[in-house]
């Protein structure tokens, strides 16, 4: 790589819409160039990555400081090669925590679950907060892709909608019981898409368990100790990612 194509991979990023992509030269948002102006301490004619969600553009920000042009489609090599569904009962703490670090992992879609002992019933403010913290963590962890972030949903209504195509492997995490670890089950090549559904704190009950057993659920472990509620989906994630990365 030369060194003009290896600083263009350490630009920033700036998260926009759609529309404004499509209006060209795009007008920025007073935060977006507060952004780029007084925190990146952008310049007129500097370059940035601008992304929607779906795809990346090179960015040069005009001379007036409010508009910036995308000067060309940016390919991106920072996604996982497995696009990971992340079904998550609601904690009663830590959400905010478990939307950032999966989305620093590589998490393509997360499906928050009011499961049998969810103590949270969040409302539509949570999940804007969440996607803004989702939209944070893809610019600073230079992804392509701003995952998805679902309203939340029943356990039943969950189960009929992940995985969305037949035959996609879909992992249910479970502290108890003697279930093989995840890392066995996760055999190279592994599939373009797969489902991780991770319980609350008290773990599924067995209701649920069987429910989603029922519909092709694997049963896995994540270890032998008990983990919190916030930290099994970074294991779960994490071990999906290092052997996607080791495969590609």
């Amino acid at each position: 790589m030369d060194c003009e194509r290896l600083a263009m991979t350490q630009l920033q990023r700036l998260t926009i819409t759609a529309a404004q992509q499509a209006a060209q030269p795009m007008q920025l948002t007073e935060a977006q160039r507060h952004y780029l102006c007084r925190v990146l301490r952008l310049r007129a004619g500097d370059r940035f990555i601008a992304m929607d969600g779906q795809r990346c553009w090179l960015a040069t920000l005009q001379a007036d400081l409010t508009t910036a042009l995308c000067l060309e489609e940016w390919p991106m090599t920072t996604e996982l090669p497995v696009a990971v569904t992340l079904l998550i009962a609601l904690p009663k703490t830590g959400m905010d925590d478990i939307v950032r670090q999966t989305t620093e992992i590589g998490v393509r879609r997360i499906v928050p679950i009011l499961s049998q002992r969810s103590l949270l019933n969040p409302g539509a403010s949570k999940q804007a907060r969440w996607l803004k913290i989702a939209q944070e963590a893809a610019e600073q962890s230079e992804r392509q892709f701003i995952p998805e972030i679902l309203p939340p949903q029943d356990w039943r209504s969950a189960l009929a909608a992940y995985p969305d195509q037949r035959n996609q492997p879909a992992y249910l995490c479970e502290a108890r019981g003697s279930y093989p670890h995840l890392l066995t089950r996760l055999k190279p090549p592994l599939a373009a898409q797969l489902t991780l559904a991770v319980g609350p704190e008290g773990g599924w009950t067995e209701a649920e368990l069987a429910e989603a057993v029922a519909v092709g659920y694997q049963p896995v472990s994540l270890g032998a100790r008990i983990l919190r509620a916030v930290t099994a989906p970074l294991v779960a994630l994490s071990l999906v990612a290092a052997v996607a990365e080791l495969q590609a």
